[in-house]
């Protein structure tokens, strides 16, 4: 009877050990089975051992897909691209200036996109990217409300790679609100994964996409060695702070002090606040309106956006860190000319399997 009570008191203590190791909602063989749903949405294959391809969009935007699957639990999972080798997929990456989380595009002569991606109107979120989701977006919803009258289907997980899964980010946050004013069911849930994902938007886009996503339903999977998910560039100036902080409003307290201090203080304050104002503004321009006749080449008949003026990018979701050693950078380490050796489908699920299933 000892003997029993001692493996059961063992057995509970390497369960609670166990489930300590893993985020809670997030599943590391549910993850490695959408890489390959992504890495099937790369290379234009539409058969997979773990789901049935119900849908894939025509190429839209910056060159834009999606795919939709059906997993045997009745499981949806909307796949969303990445980047692929053409120079309009990689100016939707680099057209980065912010653009507001709550707004209207102009797709074209005759179509406006209306969205909603937050609730605070100081959040912002990567232009180039909002594009995408303006072309993507209706199809998905008519997608979306089809499997859901057709197959019933009220469980649906995101997931994009890099690119895929920035856009992951802003398409989880429009369906949010899509569904709150009842463009979509009540009773849809949603998850998200955004695997090697660049920064989506600014600090209040961030809370807010936490906050929508909060109980594990949303995360953000980072190999430590890809420096794809530390873009974009990010400039924090005052601006960015909410109304109420000790830095915009210095200005009265540096008049009580003495003329010398306060001659010195507030040349120091200038220099600290001008500069990064400026390099914010900088940024702005060469990442937003000097970029923008580039993107029209492509799209002829989108109307210039609205740009916020933050450059203040964030990363947001459950972070799923995957942390490199020795074993992982003798297998993976290429000559540095090859910029994404980090970042492709092989080293991520490399790491999931170390890190989670072994």
């Amino acid at each position: 009877m000892k003997k029993n009570w001692i493996f059961l008191i063992t057995l509970f203590l390497g369960l609670n050990v166990s489930a300590q190791t893993t985020p809670v909602g997030f599943r590391p063989q549910e993850y490695i089975d959408l890489l390959d749903l992504g890495a099937k949405s790369y290379f234009g294959k539409d058969s997979c051992n773990t789901a049935t391809m119900l849908y894939r969009s025509p190429e839209v935007g910056l060159k834009n897909i999606f795919d939709v699957w059906l997993r045997p639990d009745q499981t949806a999972v909307i796949c969303i691209r990445g980047t692929v080798v053409n120079t309009a997929s990689w100016l939707e990456n680099f057209y980065s200036a912010m653009t507001p989380a709550i707004g209207k595009l102009q797709v074209n002569d005759s179509t406006s996109f209306t969205y909603k991606l937050a609730e605070d109107p100081k959040a912002s979120v990567h232009v180039g990217w909002m594009i995408g989701l303006a072309h993507m977006a209706p199809g998905m919803v008519n997608q979306i409300n089809k499997i859901y009258t057709e197959k019933n289907v009220k469980n649906i997980i995101i997931f994009g790679h890099s690119q895929g899964g920035a856009l992951s980010f802003l398409t989880t946050s429009y369906l949010y609100y899509l569904q709150q004013e009842g463009g979509i069911p009540k009773d849809i849930s949603f998850r998200t994964y955004c695997s090697a994902a660049p920064k989506p938007g600014n600090l209040y886009y961030a809370y807010d996409y936490d906050y929508i996503t909060r109980n594990g339903k949303s995360f953000t999977i980072v190999n430590a060695a890809d420096w794809v998910p530390e873009s974009g560039f990010s400039i924090q100036t005052l601006d960015d702070f909410n109304t109420i902080n000790p830095f915009t409003n210095i200005k009265p307290t540096l008049k009580k002090q003495k003329m010398l201090a306060r001659w010195y203080l507030n040349s120091v304050y200038n220099k600290l606040d001008n500069g990064s104002a400026k390099a914010n503004k900088r940024f702005s321009k060469y990442l937003g309106k000097k970029l923008f006749p580039q993107v029209k080449k492509y799209l002829p008949q989108l109307r210039e956006p609205v740009y916020a003026t933050s450059m203040n990018y964030m990363r947001a979701g459950v972070p799923i860190v995957l942390i490199t050693d020795s074993s992982y950078h003798v297998k993976f380490d290429k000559p540095a000319d090859q910029l994404f050796q980090h970042h492709f489908f092989e080293p991520y699920e490399w790491l999931v399997r170390r890190i989670y299933l072994q």
